[in-house]
């Protein structure tokens, strides 16, 4: 199974990219919608994707075309293969509806938001109650590690170290407050929103866990 992909980003449509490897060598990639917007602007740059290897159906399964979708990241991958395990949600719609990044996506099944999912393309209100039924409690992975993507989100390849190692602690500690203020009763959407305000100063930005929540409180309270 091919796992992952790197080479000069070539073109983008409106499903897919392609991806020149070198050595005469273009693949299309097929990747989710949001994917597009954010490798809109990169053509001619080298990229990295994870992806995965898929058969699909043609005349009407009378025969089989090799697919290869792409994502960002591991968890966005993961998060797709189990998205496509949803009654009714093959692999091309499933790429469609990812309009949004998974982590958002997951944090709407997680807090059984049956309008937000609506929101998404091909997706209409049997089918979010589907997804709602079939994911839930087993989103929350992805809704807490995708939740504080925008503070640190920068291309892997562009990251230096210091960079890197800061916004793995920032995302560590932002996940541990998350799962606190949960438990506390606080509202899953509200509380990354407190957290990503708090995260977001970078000259008075918490230390630790205790001052994140702290902070939280602080917000809550309009203080």
């Amino acid at each position: 199974m091919i796992a992952s992909i790197t080479g000069k980003l070539v073109a983008t449509t409106n499903e897919s990219v392609l991806i020149d490897t070198g050595n005469g060598l273009t693949y299309e990639v097929h990747v989710p919608a949001f994917v597009i917007t954010r490798l809109a602007q990169r053509v001619g740059e080298n990229v990295s994707l994870k992806t995965l290897h898929y058969m699909e159906s043609h005349n009407q399964g009378s025969s089989f075309l090799p697919r290869l979708a792409g994502f960002l990241s591991d968890e966005d991958r993961d998060f797709f293969e189990l998205f496509t395990t949803v009654k009714g949600i093959g692999n091309r719609k499933a790429l469609r509806a990812l309009a949004i990044d998974s982590g958002q996506i997951a944090m709407a099944i997680a807090d059984r938001d049956t309008s937000f999912l609506q929101s998404l393309p091909e997706i209409g209100k049997r089918t979010a109650e589907t997804i709602i039924a079939s994911l839930n409690g087993k989103v929350d992975h992805f809704a807490t590690a995708g939740a504080f993507a925008k503070s640190t989100d920068k291309d892997a390849n562009t990251i230096d170290a210091n960079a890197s190692g800061e916004a793995a602690m920032n995302n560590s500690m932002a996940r541990e407050a998350l799962e606190v203020l949960m438990q506390l009763g606080e509202n899953r959407a509200q509380a990354v929103n407190w957290i990503n305000m708090a995260l977001s100063d970078p000259d008075n930005r918490p230390d630790n866990v205790t001052a994140l929540i702290e902070r939280c409180f602080s917000a809550k309270a309009g203080t």
